[in-house]
């Protein structure tokens, strides 16, 4: 298995090659929010072209077979942006194969759940 505390800071530091090195030449990535679908120069292209310096912790991580689940919290340094990402890393002969990541941004309850008074904060 690879070390996805290791993937994500170098995907959180922006570092090019060291990003690459953690994939399969014929890897994708797949980001469904957004219906986009990425060879792995394209989304290095996309996360190290995003502006801004970024910071993140890797807050579960579970194991399946040649998957690997994570989810990642991820913020700019000066956090006005800041988002969970739920990534399912399939892994074969010790390189990603492919990723299938779901992002959503953080904030508040809707309105309509904070009328009704209910749930709590997590933190």
């Amino acid at each position: 298995m690879i070390d996805i505390q290791k993937f994500w800071a170098v995907v959180l530091n922006q570092n090019t090659n060291a990003i690459r090195a953690f994939f399969a030449p014929t890897a994708y990535v797949n980001w469904h929010n957004t219906n986009e679908h990425f060879t792995v120069d394209e989304f290095i292209r996309a996360n190290c072209e995003y502006p801004g310096e970024w910071t993140g912790e890797v807050e579960k991580e579970i194991q399946a077979g040649d998957t690997i689940i994570t989810a990642t919290h991820v913020a700019t340094v000066d956090g006005r942006l800041s988002f969970h990402a739920t990534s399912f890393i399939q892994v074969k002969d010790g390189k990603i194969a492919a990723v299938d990541e779901y992002w959503g941004e953080d904030g508040e309850a809707p309105k309509w759940r904070q009328d009704m008074h209910i749930g709590s904060k997590i933190k």
